[in-house]
């Protein structure tokens, strides 16, 4: 018959075996396998663990397609006496299962004695432009403390959630002491799998598509509104044109405003519509295009191409160019590069300056230095 045989740590083997075949020549056979000692082998099958080694896997009732798990314990908790015929205790007969060399990811990991002090962290961080994005986007309270530059409040938070990471730690292994196949255990057990799972499949993508990672340009262009410049945001998603009260005020067409056409846009999040210009011109290179206008009363951008006004010009988004064409009448205007955005649309807002040589130190710490920051503070 064919068993799958898995492990904590999502190691997948599968064999072939005779359903007369004793428990501890199954063990021989993963040792060989897998390496692991077959005095440390611990097989569970749908939640009993097979403690008499002597004992056919039929007489377990083990079936052709059957998964079992394998589980590493000490040399010491792995002798354990099997549990007498048709006795209906199973407590005893459970071993101690060591679960201390399972990876739990977001963990964190052995490392330097140096990443343990707050102040270094501190120092690496400062220096560090790209950890500084990652820590905004996934830990805004360090993020502030940091950028804050206050150093006492940074150490309290950053020990702060050290404290907490450690106090969800020693609750996990007080469950897994308790009894590592209850319900709630296996659960568990089976999220931190499930997140190793995620982490591999980050790494992956790291590695081979490290591109997916990078944040992208959004697409502005030049063009003017009733002779004034504006950088105007292409938006195919977006259903209308628009423009915030303070560009249309610029450019000298709130006279034209039609406020009977007030109302609420409703996207990401709710603005207030002021009203609607019906007809107004939109200067791209040489061309004059007509197009309407939606007045948005606070809204960070000057103004947004939607899909009424693309459709109407029939112009395409060539992005192996990176240009925008209006096919009305073939013009091209080249998109944006982001040193050309407002502040308001770059990536990178703060060009904060570094010392070369200590950037050139940081680059040579490697892969191994972000990964560990990365457990500490993500």
């Amino acid at each position: 018959m064919h068993l799958t045989i898995t492990t904590l740590d999502d190691r997948l083997i599968s064999i072939d075996v005779s359903p007369e075949l004793e428990v501890e020549n199954l063990k021989a056979q993963c040792e060989f396998e897998l390496g692991i000692a077959s005095s440390t082998i611990v097989l569970t099958w749908e939640g009993r663990p097979l403690h008499d080694n002597q004992k056919m896997l039929k007489e377990y009732g083990i079936k052709d397609g059957d998964m079992l798990l394998l589980q590493q314990v000490q040399p010491s908790q792995a002798q354990f006496q099997p549990q007498p015929s048709g006795s209906g205790a199973s407590g005893s007969s459970i071993p101690q299962l060591d679960f201390s060399t399972i990876a739990i990811p977001g963990r964190p990991q052995p490392v330097r004695p140096d990443l343990e002090d707050p102040l270094v962290i501190m120092e690496l961080l400062k220096y560090n432009p790209h950890e500084r994005a990652l820590l905004k986007e996934r830990n805004p309270p360090l993020s502030s403390a940091l950028e804050s530059g206050n150093t006492e409040r940074f150490v309290e938070v950053y020990t702060k959630q050290r404290n907490e990471r450690l106090k969800k730690e020693e609750e996990k292994n007080r469950l897994l002491a308790m009894d590592p196949f209850s319900p709630e255990t296996q659960r568990m057990i089976a999220e931190e799998i499930r997140l190793k799972n995620v982490e591999s499949n980050m790494e992956t993508a790291i590695e081979h598509v490290p591109e997916s990672f990078a944040q992208v340009v959004m697409l502005y262009i030049d063009c003017r509104v009733n002779g004034h410049e504006v950088k105007a945001f292409v938006d195919s998603g977006a259903q209308m044109t628009i423009m915030s009260q303070s560009c249309a005020e610029r450019c000298n067409i709130m006279r034209l405003v039609d406020r009977r056409w007030a109302g609420i846009a409703k996207g990401v999040g709710t603005q207030k519509i002021i009203g609607r210009v019906h007809l107004g011109n939109i200067q791209i290179e040489k061309d004059f295009l007509p197009s309407s206008f939606s007045i948005l009363e606070n809204q960070p951008m000057d103004m947004l191409l939607g899909l009424d006004m693309l459709k109407r010009h029939r112009c395409i988004i060539d992005l192996q160019t990176n240009v925008l064409v209006i096919g009305t009448t073939g013009t091209k205007t080249p998109f944006l590069h982001e040193n050309q955005l407002p502040q308001y649309a770059r990536i990178n807002q703060n060009d904060d300056e570094t010392d070369p040589d200590l950037q050139k130190a940081l680059h040579s710490s490697g892969k191994e230095a972000a990964v560990k920051l990365n457990q500490k503070l993500f």
